[in-house]
């Protein structure tokens, strides 16, 4: 092939058969190589102004340095003026809308002798290919785990509207065994990040040392190369998992190198395999992603001769920090002042959680997870609520309030009777039949209160004559028993009420007696 390098082994014969004065013709015949092949060595190694024994006695790569110097184009008077500008194009390239057609026709203007485009390309790709070296870590098992998430999409369908949901993949690895671990999410907040990030721990059977998120919100609050202020609801899973949080640079994806490669794995072994198939709920699609991974995690690695899950159950396992008996779950915290009625408000549910009135006006904290309310003030615990997500509603308990507002809210019937049959026997009398009514319960407390205020007020005998008065008459209201009280009516002798016959069918009328 016209232009193709021979091998240098194949040069040293050329030119050993030289010096031993054999012809340009001679040496094509017996080596079947063409005469200006050989000619051109030759030439060559003439050029090179060093001695034919001392060219035989180098290496291969030196000989080859030595015949064949390098491309002449760097050696091109236009090649000198254009590689100041390079740099200038590689960092213009990453700009909108500039391309190597824009810049090349920038580069031509003013330039008497340019380059042609396809060479003007060769250049920059040439220049842009000498980037940084890159370093090969070693990991150590159960130290990292990397975690990220998909820039693609997936999707479930609303069974009930038809709407296409779309939804994140979170996707996590650890490093020395490259094991492979993903889920989809409703989104990227923090509630999903922490659940996603669980499941992950669960899943691989332990902790790690480390966790490696780059600077999303659910992870980092405030990105710093060397103290990045990390969210708060990670660094409590830290705590509860003994693990810690070690954030990659902004703008560093290679710190995570790995995680980014299993990215792309996952498009193409988990995406592309789902992309004919229809989900209608977010667990269905998880089943059929965690399947899907664990093929993968399955799949004999390139070059290797084990998949990532052996690597994983063989070297790595063992090495994970155990997991906590409880899972985790998210603490959020508040400052609120408390209220005179003696409850605070928690403004992400709009509902209402009782607190000790003695702290009426202090300040405390709130501490709230997905359950469990806890209210403390000066590092005292002084309640804790189930966590009721009803708008506007109010969680009390009993023992919060002052004296009167316990008796208030312990008001019932039996309430009442028992107050009643304190005082006598015919008092709860009268509030039994007074309960019978088919009346709203709050106005028959009211009429309670009236009553029992009434019998704090008079002599006991005359109001236990007017309760006597009053289920004689089937009267039963404190206005009643007040106006008996108020016109001295228990002083009056008692008079025997005539009671009408009631009626019945059997009894007979005078008109049965004429």
């Amino acid at each position: 092939m016209a232009g193709k390098t021979k091998p240098m082994s194949q040069v040293k014969q050329i030119l050993r058969l030289y010096c031993q004065g054999k012809g340009f013709k001679t040496i094509a015949r017996t080596l079947s190589v063409s005469k200006n092949t050989v000619k051109d060595y030759i030439q060559k190694a003439k050029a090179a102004d060093l001695l034919m024994e001392t060219l035989l006695a180098m290496e291969d790569p030196v000989l080859e340095g030595k015949l064949n110097p390098g491309n002449p184009a760097y050696k091109d008077e236009r090649y000198d003026l254009l590689k100041p500008q390079l740099d200038y194009f590689r960092k213009e390239l990453k700009k909108t809308g500039v391309n190597r057609q824009v810049l090349w026709d920038e580069y031509r203007v003013g330039n008497p002798d340019p380059y042609s485009y396809a060479q003007f390309c060769y250049h920059i790709r040439q220049y842009m290919r000498s980037g940084k070296p890159s370093m090969v870590l070693d990991h150590r098992p159960g130290d990292e785990l990397y975690v990220d998430f998909a820039g693609k999409l997936l999707s479930y369908v609303d069974r009930r509207t038809g709407e296409e949901i779309k939804v994140q993949v979170f996707v996590a690895c650890l490093p020395y065994s490259d094991y492979c671990f993903a889920m989809a999410v409703p989104s990227q907040k923090t509630e999903d990040f922490i659940h996603a990030l669980g499941c992950c721990l669960k899943e691989m059977g332990g902790a790690p040392q480390t966790l490696v998120p780059d600077n999303l919100k659910a992870a980092v609050i405030k990105s710093n190369p060397y103290e990045p202020d990390i969210n708060r609801a990670l660094e409590d899973f830290a705590n509860h998992y003994g693990t810690s949080v070690t954030p990659t640079r902004p703008g560093r994806p290679q710190d995570k190198s790995l995680v980014e490669n299993q990215v792309k794995l996952i498009y193409s072994r988990v995406y592309a395999k789902l992309r004919k198939l229809t989900f209608f709920d977010l667990p269905s699609l998880n089943r059929a992603i965690a399947q899907k991974v664990k093929e993968h995690n399955q799949t004999r690695m390139q070059q290797k001769e084990y998949c990532r899950e052996e690597k994983f159950v063989a070297d790595e396992k063992h090495t994970l920090q155990p997991l906590p008996a409880q899972a985790f779950e998210i603490k959020y915290y508040r400052e609120h002042k408390v209220a005179k009625n003696n409850h605070i408000c928690l403004g992400m549910d709009k509902h209402y959680y009782s607190v000790p009135f003695s702290y009426i006006g202090m300040k405390v904290k709130v501490i709230y997870t997905r359950s469990l309310v806890k209210i403390y003030h000066k590092a005292k615990l002084i309640a804790t609520h189930p966590r009721n997500r009803r708008k506007g509603g109010y969680t009390t308990r009993k023992e919060h309030l002052c004296s009167h507002h316990r008796y208030y809210k312990e008001r019932s019937p039996t309430y009442y009777l028992q107050r009643g049959y304190n005082h006598s026997e015919t008092l709860y009398t009268y509030m039994e039949a007074l309960f019978k009514q088919d009346k709203y319960p709050e106005q028959l407390y009211k009429t309670c209160d009236g009553i029992l205020n009434l019998s704090r007020k008079v002599d006991p005998r005359s109001f236990t004559k007017a309760c006597t008065i009053a289920l004689e008459h089937q009267n039963y209201s404190y206005k009643f028993l007040k106006q008996v009280l108020e016109n001295r009516m228990t002083e009056y002798p008692e008079e025997p009420v005539v009671k009408s016959l009631p009626a019945h069918g059997n009894i007979r009328g005078a008109s049965s007696y004429k």
